[in-house]
């Protein structure tokens, strides 16, 4: 499968169609994250937000990263899926939890981030990069 991508909240009060290919498909064991995922990691794909399309409520919440930065989720405030994570070092993109997806079989995850964190019973692809903590960013653009 590739773009454009569909997907919902449980309730369907948000729907999502993505026309791009993500930047980056990540699990990751962040803290944060297993908090978000009752333990487990989430798995992310950075898609730019030029051509994605959101029709519903999204209800924005925030906090401060190891990192220093402020991220924030996005969920339905309905049912309270979360749908998004937005980043101030990621302009023009946006992470979009893959379990919102409706077509993410196909997608391949790239890398595995925070492993540090993560619990003694947690599995990694061996075939998947590793990274103990927050790989680098991307080279920034020309001007």
């Amino acid at each position: 499968m590739s773009a454009p991508y569909h997907g919902s909240c449980n309730c369907g009060a948000v729907t999502l169609t993505i026309a791009s290919e993500p930047l980056w498909v990540r699990q990751c064991w962040c803290r944060q994250c297993q908090k978000a995922a009752a333990g487990n990691a989430t798995c992310n794909g950075l898609f730019r937000t030029e051509g994605m399309t959101v029709s519903g409520a999204i209800t924005w919440c925030g906090y401060t990263a190891e990192s220093g930065n402020t991220v924030k989720h996005g969920f339905c405030p309905t049912c309270g899926t979360q749908l998004f994570g937005r980043n101030p070092t990621r302009q023009g993109a946006q992470v979009v939890r893959l379990g919102a997806l409706d077509d993410a079989q196909d997608l391949t995850v790239d890398a595995t981030i925070w492993t540090s964190e993560a619990p003694d019973w947690a599995y990694y692809d061996p075939k998947v990069e590793q990274w103990s903590a927050q790989p680098p960013g991307p080279a920034p653009k020309p001007a």
